[in-house]
């Protein structure tokens, strides 16, 4: 009994050894991964974002705000579309996803692929060109952008404090954690351009005006934001906010910069980008120039969505995005292992 426990667990070192092999021969990420396994995948994709867009409005800013949170930490895998279980919490379910939401609206999208092509098409991807085409809807630039990722199988929740950046954190750790990434000092302020469109709740608010108003804060706007924000102790699930740009609400546009150099950032980290000596040279260049802050916006989006993925064999095609495939069926021993490997 002891010789055939030894020899299956060889067999699975020399099949995860060929699954190492494999993903070390694997393309990784390119443009247009799947013109050959569904062709149709990128154009339903898009099609989806349009009528989704058409009914809600604000499906864009939260296809906008999942690549954030999802590439950021750690790997652009859709970790954070995973539900919790009795053995993991969830991404979602973390402080720092507060107020995340129409996380249903990726489900919609995903049927429509699955439709078309079973169990082709990643959640990491649909993830990622949902929020390209929202980004498209709101009026920002159209990114070319590689595909290829494969969904992680477990939440990172342990980590989102340590990789995601919070709105009152210093700009020097901003600057550290988009760094780590490879985004560099524009594309970091760049990317804080997505606060052009959206809101922000009255919970993220109150310290800059109770109980005292922050003195940084433009008079002229801190009326408007005590209206919006009554309460010292807002309920988090009163729908209390304050939009982000009053100008351009739903669109994404430099409109932000200019506000913020006006100090009407909402955030500590809005209100920090304008006056820091190492982002507010391109604060003041963006708030001139729409297509320098597209560009730069365009640039960094791309290196946030090919933050560490996993491609060839790592990870898996989830069938839903809410689950990893072990719950639908026993997953193999293979795969066990492979899940070991696939450790940083």
């Amino acid at each position: 009994m002891g010789s055939l426990c030894l020899l299956l667990s060889l067999t699975l070192l020399s099949f995860s050894a060929m699954a190492m092999a494999e993903s070390n021969g694997d393309p990784g990420l390119v443009m247009n991964f799947y013109k050959d396994s569904c062709p149709q995948a990128e154009d339903i994709i898009k099609e989806q974002v349009k009528l989704l867009y058409k009914r809600h409005k604000n499906t864009a800013f939260s296809w906008l705000r999942n690549i954030f949170h999802d590439c950021a930490v750690q790997s652009c895998d859709a970790s954070l579309l995973l539900d919790s279980t009795r053995r993991s919490l969830s991404e979602k379910e973390t402080d720092r996803s507060f107020g995340l939401r129409n996380f249903r609206y990726l489900d919609t999208i995903k049927e429509a692929v699955e439709r078309e092509c079973p169990e082709v098409v990643s959640c990491a991807d649909i993830l990622v060109l949902s929020g390209r085409d929202g980004i498209v809807a709101l009026g920002g630039p159209y990114i070319p952008l590689k595909t290829g990722r494969r969904d992680g199988r477990r939440p990172r929740s342990d980590v989102v404090e340590q990789y995601l950046p919070d709105h009152n954190e210093s700009i020097s750790a901003v600057l550290d954690k988009f760094g780590a990434m490879g985004i560099d000092t524009p594309g970091v302020v760049a990317l804080l351009g997505a606060h052009s469109v959206g809101r922000t709740h009255c919970v993220k608010l109150v310290h800059r005006l109770y109980p005292e108003v922050d003195p940084e804060l433009n008079p002229s706007h801190v009326e408007h934001m005590l209206h919006k924000c009554p309460d010292p102790i807002p309920d988090p699930k009163a729908v209390q906010y304050v939009r982000n740009d009053r100008g351009t609400p739903m669109k994404l546009d430099n409109n932000y910069y200019r506000n913020i150099l006006d100090n009407k950032g909402l955030l500590i980290v809005d209100h920090q980008l304008a006056n820091d000596a190492r982002t507010k040279p391109y604060v003041k260049k963006m708030a001139k120039s729409q297509d320098y802050f597209f560009k730069e916006f365009s640039r960094a989006i791309a290196i946030l969505t090919e933050n560490n993925p996993l491609t060839g064999s790592m990870g898996e095609i989830r069938k839903v995005c809410t689950v990893a495939n072990k719950h639908h069926h026993h997953q193999s021993h293979v795969e066990e292992v492979e899940e070991v490997v696939e450790l940083p």
